[in-house]
């Protein structure tokens, strides 16, 4: 059965995730480790995970169940480069769909960012969400799903 997996710390896209999963009947885990409450949903197949606090504790209990059949959403290029080691698919909040032919790209621009950031270079935040940005995102997200879901081995 298809599952989505949210990191959910830092995602501005719960509600659109929600609304997807009600509508195909699918299950939700929302991974946090309880830095920012999240406010509980009462569909029963939305989970509220709430991990240790700690270093990527979140991505790892996302990495360790997530399976090919599954979908992720994170922003985390590391998580989402785990996730495709699982054969499963990842879709970022603005709709950027994490595949094999970007995510190392990706992987080397985010440790550009890093080193810079090391030397005292301020390289700025995510831009805020956009209404292009959440249409993209549903579209991105329910192309994962709907791929996932042909995929997905019966029952």
């Amino acid at each position: 059965m298809t599952e989505i997996y949210v990191d959910g710390d830092a995602c501005p896209v719960r509600e659109e995730v929600y609304r997807v999963a009600e509508r195909l009947g699918l299950g939700v885990y929302v991974v946090s480790n309880g830095s920012r409450p999240i406010r509980p949903s009462s569909n029963p197949k939305i989970r509220m995970v709430v991990v240790t606090e700690g270093a990527d504790k979140a991505d790892d209990w996302i990495a360790e169940r997530i399976g090919a059949a599954d979908v992720c959403v994170t922003s985390d290029i590391p998580l989402a480069a785990r996730c495709l080691a699982k054969q499963a698919r990842a879709v970022s909040p603005i709709g950027r769909p994490w595949t094999p032919n970007n995510i190392g790209n990706a992987l080397a621009g985010r440790a550009v960012s890093q080193h810079l950031r090391e030397l005292g270079m301020s390289t700025g935040g995510p831009p805020p969400m956009t209404k292009a940005d959440r249409s993209r995102f549903l579209s991105a997200l329910d192309t994962a799903v709907q791929a996932a879901l042909r995929e997905a081995p019966p029952g």
